[in-house]
């Protein structure tokens, strides 16, 4: 086992994400949307407000564009997506989120909240909001999306 101490700052940045995800993935269960998978819910993650194309989905998870046409095919029939005309290029679709998705984000949501309110029990408040100011700032120089 690695001390703590040499665990490279990803690995610990990952170890959180992970269990929080975990914790997401089993309320979700529970809540009977047990019907997708962490890749199909890291395309999903991606679709914006007003959807998005299936390029920037694939660019955005780092998949391939076949990977990601076959991620919303199985989202699709899961009736958590549906594809729309562009209004901006007819030749284009959009992914855009369904009803069965919407509905699970309330559930997500609620034990993100859970899980952060958690942390920053255990952190204190001014290192909880000291770490979402570094993460933030990190942001800025590791995600091309923001």
């Amino acid at each position: 086992m690695v001390a703590e101490s040499e665990l490279n700052t990803g690995l610990l940045l990952f170890i959180p994400y992970r269990a929080l995800e975990n914790r997401v993935f089993a309320a979700l269960a529970e809540a009977g949307f047990d019907d997708f998978t962490p890749a199909q819910a890291r395309v999903m993650q991606r679709i914006g407000p007003n959807g998005t194309r299936l390029t920037e989905l694939a660019e955005q998870a780092q998949v391939t564009k076949q990977t990601a046409g076959f991620l919303v095919d199985q989202l699709e029939r899961a009736g958590y997506v549906r594809r729309m005309p562009d209004p901006t290029d007819k030749r284009a679709r959009l992914v855009c989120l369904a009803e069965r998705a919407l509905a699970a984000q309330p559930v997500a949501g609620a034990v993100v909240a859970e899980v952060e309110k958690e942390w920053e029990a255990h952190l204190g408040k001014r290192r909880m909001s000291q770490l979402r100011q570094a993460l933030t700032l990190l942001r800025e120089i590791t995600d091309p999306y923001a």
